[in-house]
């Protein structure tokens, strides 16, 4: 069964589960809206099925949606985004691949179009049809190139991967403020005011159910907490602060400031800096082995480096330092396929140093 998914990011906050898309073989496509069910649990069931594969483009995104918001579990995946890398495919678009192995045009692009909005329009209709249309036709091609040069077992293992990742709730971060760029440089009270900016716009936010960033863009704010405006003539003279922007939110913008800037010393914000992790001396040799090991693996194997071996990976291998493949498997992340093709490579490499 193909599988696509919209949200509509774009056009409200938080964000929704707009529409679903699923195909079957021989040309079936449905639309369900689930906007308008209270439970995708029935699909959780067909998805989760022995002898189901689910087919996706670049699905990271849709099955987080799914498992995350619906609860729904996988069985077998096979996403044509993952095959494309492991054939070292120069772009792996769904509308590259589908011209390069099926022979087929997408519609024009409507990924910017508020999907939540009723009814859809029939172009739209039509993208988001052909997005799962031709998805088992493509699987098949890719499949049988994957199988001519061996690597079909590899795509088969980290799709497996994929469907199982368990994905979490992601805690409200209390200083996500501190993660603009820029923010790092302020002094403690400009932070104290970006702290109260980011906290407005979230609520504005959640208010107009409107992304963050159609409030007030991240530079805007970085550029407020440096200045500290006093009065709407001072926001005026500010990139990013619109006559609309003042308009609408111009007052609470203000207050925010002038809050910030009452507050007392020992209570501006302290961003305390996480000490990088130390590595040992033998690791950080074994660290730059790998890497050299990989550059040349990268040209043999016609793989990006970042599928090969991850630098996350080259790290953690390091430091574990294993003796063996079997070691090697062991290490959190590293793939069978990865040791079967490359481990006594990499075991050889690492006792060199």
């Amino acid at each position: 069964m193909a599988l696509d998914t919209e949200g509509d990011s774009l056009h409200h906050y938080p964000e929704r589960l707009a529409l679903v898309q699923l195909g079957v073989p021989g040309g079936d496509v449905w639309l369900v809206d689930p906007l308008a069910l209270a439970d995708l649990a029935p699909l959780g069931r067909v998805f989760a099925a022995p002898g189901v594969t689910v087919v996706l483009h670049a699905g990271d995104n849709d099955l987080a949606h799914l498992k995350r918001r619906h609860g729904l579990r996988f069985g077998s995946v096979f996403d044509t985004s993952v095959a494309a890398r492991f054939l070292a495919a120069r772009a792996t678009g769904l509308d590259v691949l589908l011209d390069t192995y099926v022979g087929v045009k997408l519609p024009p692009s409507r990924q910017k179009d508020d999907w939540s909005a009723r009814p859809l329009s029939e172009a739209q209709r039509d993208y988001a049809a052909a997005d799962v249309f031709h998805l088992g036709e493509l699987r098949r091609c890719l499949t049988e190139e994957l199988r001519r040069v061996g690597r079909l077992a590899w795509v088969e293992e980290e799709c497996a991967a994929l469907a199982a990742q368990p994905v979490v709730e992601r805690p409200v971060d209390p200083n996500a403020f501190a993660g603009l760029r820029g923010a790092r440089e302020l002094p403690a009270r400009g932070l104290a005011v970006l702290r109260e900016l980011h906290a407005l716009r979230e609520r504005l936010a959640l208010g107009a159910d409107r992304p963050p960033f159609k409030i007030v863009g991240d530079e805007t704010l970085v550029r407020l907490a440096r200045t500290a405006p006093a009065d709407r003539a001072a926001l005026a003279g500010l990139p990013g602060c619109t006559p609309r922007v003042i308009g609408r939110w111009g007052d609470a913008l203000l207050e925010a400031v002038a809050r910030a800037l009452a507050l007392p010393e020992d209570a501006l914000p302290v961003l305390e800096r996480q000490p990088r992790a130390r590595i040992p001396g033998a690791a950080t040799r074994r660290i730059d082995t790998l890497r050299r090991w990989r550059a040349g693996a990268v040209e043999r194997a016609g793989l990006e480096p970042g599928l090969l071996l991850p630098n996350r990976l080259i790290t953690a291998i390091a430091l574990a330092a294993p003796p063996d493949v079997e070691a090697l498997v062991a290490v959190d992340g590293v793939r069978r396929w990865r040791a079967e093709a490359f481990g006594r490579e990499i075991v050889a490499a690492l006792a060199a140093v």
